[in-house]
């Protein structure tokens, strides 16, 4: 048995998220069809985290196992094949074998997003369906400094979503940085991991700052409630990036 690592990109707008949904198309679908028709048998990915609807992903890894043995640039070349054959926005940026202990979720230590916002009063052409546009100026070093609140272990139950099955809000956030580009605003968040909608929902926050509609310390506030009641907005799925998934040995 052989395992092998991807490393994934794709366009979340046409899928119900990561995971295998009964309701419409999800990339773990995909893929692990594209890889049946090439490895001749059933396979099952894992993946280093579970994106909502919509979200998309720059360099997610994932993988699964086979008893067919193929070099793993072959293997990607081959399902990347597939994939275009079958009109998925999803690609196989790097494959590699990796041991039968590697995996994708749980030999994880860290995950990085990113959530861009266009702050433009224009609508989005190349960006729709990538980025959400807010027209009202932000101010992004606002949005910097009550960001540092959520920075460090705390109990992120206002963040969480309603729907979330992780045993604990405590989280710890290693990094949360905001900072402007031209029109754009980006939001770059890290940890080792995060609850169900933890991020978009920072962002949300963090965008009523920017717009003036929350003083600097409300963000602080909302924290230490430790309330979903006191979420001011959870940010829209399409501005948000699984940007890449670190692990042991890896530089």
């Amino acid at each position: 048995m052989t395992r092998y690592a991807l490393t994934l990109e794709w366009d979340g707008t046409p899928y119900m998220g990561f995971q295998r949904q009964a309701h419409g198309p999800s990339v773990q679908q995909a893929i692990e069809e594209a890889a049946e028709t090439v490895v001749g048998h059933a396979v099952t990915l894992h993946a280093a985290g579970r994106t909502d609807t919509g979200v998309h992903a720059l360099g997610m890894r994932a993988h699964f196992d086979s008893d067919k043995t193929l070099p793993p640039f072959r293997l990607s070349e081959a399902l990347n094949a597939r994939l275009r054959m079958a009109g998925q926005a999803v690609a196989v940026l790097d494959c590699v074998e990796v041991s039968e202990d590697w995996h994708a979720r749980f030999s994880c230590i860290n995950r990085a997003y990113e959530y861009r916002i266009a702050n433009r009063r224009a609508p989005l052409t190349l960006e729709a369906g990538r980025a959400w546009r807010i027209a009202r100026d932000l101010d992004a070093e606002a949005m910097h400094r009550a960001a540092q609140a959520l920075v460090g272990k705390h109990d992120f139950t206002t963040f969480r979503s309603v729907q979330c099955q992780a045993a604990s809000a405590v989280k710890t956030l290693d990094r949360l940085d905001v900072r402007r580009e031209g029109d754009h605003v980006i939001i770059e968040a890290a940890a080792r991991s995060f609850l169900h909608h933890q991020v978009r929902s920072m962002v949300g926050c963090l965008a009523l700052v920017g717009r003036g509609e929350w003083p600097v310390d409300r963000v602080a506030e909302a924290l230490a409630a430790r309330d979903r009641c006191k979420l001011g907005l959870n940010a829209p799925p399409e501005g948000l990036y699984f940007v890449k998934a670190s692990y042991p040995g890896e530089s």
